[in-house]
């Protein structure tokens, strides 16, 4: 039996002492005495420190982090078309060092659990789960209308799940298409119906730009991309949409009344110029349950949740003119447990009985010289670099900014660079 005791340790801005056995937090309290514990137990003194709930990243492409800065300054179409055309040339071994990347990246930056989308999950399953962090990966449907190669997928989607049976709880099987303007309707519905049946869940792009919109509703009578999903019945508490950008009233009506948990991706949003007015605001009081994520590198260029975190929240208060906009509260929620919410986690909270996933965060910096709180300052004025620990699952991942096995990762990882600059 595992325990950690974190001592003189900031917890919503009074100072306590918390006791993690195993994979949970036993017990926060002003004092814990260790001296009648047993010896193993690893104690940390925290004073100058404050504790967070760690990240959950809830749409991203962890084998990306190989691709970042790869097609710039090109919009949406265009992006999308290249990456489909640097992907086939990747293999099983490039997902498994750029998910190893990721994590590291992942685990530097305050993440300790991602829902992730792409090829070869099993390896980034693997990768991430040797560096302690928790992965949800999903078996990935993307057919282009091609009858044979959707029934091919259908058959692997299949074997995938009969070995995910075999998982423990520190990995998350999931199911996911890829959009409705790359999967036939026949493969969203068997995908749908498949995740459904074995009660997981379904990770789906929707709604990202607004040509995708246009064309849904050329395609579909008029039907938008959310209308068309909730027509074919595919839209629950268990679908995971990313991006969910261009929407209108009626769309907002239904993603909020099917419990829809819906994924705010900004940098990467903005970055491809696919827009900005994520309605935050709109979608929370329809009954939606809003998450945030960065996408993957290619895209976002990093993982870093906090930067993510506080560009939601200053584009939200600047198209709004409404600097009560996406206020500090709420926006933890959506970067941890809101997250953990959707992916059905008892995570994303410091409370007794919650599992141990924690970031611990150093004030001693320029950044927090101010009588402001801790966490406001974390968001707005600080980086990243001040989380000076991680707990995953109650072990260490991270502890005093030190990953095991960083340069190991960073040499092996460059090696699968080749794969893609000779096709690139």
């Amino acid at each position: 039996m595992s325990k950690i005791l974190l001592k003189n340790i900031e917890i919503d801005s009074k100072s306590k002492d918390m006791l993690i056995t195993d994979k949970h937090i036993t017990k926060i309290a002003d004092k814990i005495d260790s001296s009648e514990m047993q010896s193993d137990i690893d104690i940390l003194d925290c004073s100058g420190k404050f504790a967070l709930p760690s990240f959950i990243n809830m749409h991203t492409h962890s084998a990306m982090s190989l691709m970042r800065g790869m097609e710039e300054d090109v919009a949406f179409e265009e992006w999308i078309q290249n990456i489909w055309r640097i992907e086939k040339n990747i293999n099983k071994d490039f997902v498994y060092w750029g998910s190893k990347v990721a994590a590291l990246e992942m685990i530097k930056t305050g993440t300790t659990c991602f829902n992730d989308q792409y090829w070869y999950s099993d390896k980034t399953r693997e990768a991430a789960l040797e560096m302690g962090i928790r992965p949800a990966i999903s078996y990935v449907f993307l057919d282009q209308n091609n009858k044979s190669e959707a029934e091919r997928q259908k058959e692997q989607c299949l074997e995938k799940y009969e070995l995910s049976k075999k998982y423990h709880d520190d990995a998350i099987f999931s199911i996911a298409f890829h959009a409705i303007y790359s999967v036939s309707e026949e493969l969203m519905i068997w995908a749908s119906d498949f995740a459904k049946k074995h009660n997981l869940n379904l990770h789906i792009h929707l709604s990202e730009t607004q040509k995708e919109v246009e064309d849904c509703k050329e395609l579909h009578k008029g039907l938008s991309p959310v209308e068309y999903l909730d027509k074919l019945g595919i839209l629950d508490h268990k679908t995971i949409a990313a991006h969910t950008l261009w929407l209108s009233d009626n769309d907002i009506r239904i993603l909020g009344e099917r419990n829809v948990n819906c994924v705010h991706n900004i940098n990467s949003n903005t970055k491809l110029s696919s827009g900005y007015k994520f309605k935050y605001n709109e979608l929370r009081d329809a009954g939606a349950n809003i998450c945030i994520g960065t996408d993957g590198c290619a895209s976002s260029n990093n993982l870093d949740m906090l930067e993510a975190m506080k560009t939601s929240a200053i584009i939200q208060k600047a198209w709004r003119f409404d600097p009560k906009s996406m206020p500090i509260n709420e926006l933890i929620k959506a970067a941890s447990s809101n997250g953990a919410k959707a992916l059905g986690l008892n995570s994303g909270i410091l409370a007794e009985g919650a599992l141990a996933d924690i970031q611990i965060i150093d004030t001693n910096s320029t950044f927090f010289l101010s009588p402001a709180k801790n966490i406001a300052n974390f968001i707005y004025s600080a980086h990243s670099d001040c989380i000076d620990s991680l707990i995953c699952n109650g072990r260490f991942v991270m502890k005093n900014r030190i990953v095991k096995g960083e340069e190991d990762i960073i040499r092996e990882a460059k090696k699968m660079l080749k794969i893609i600059q000779t096709h690139n």
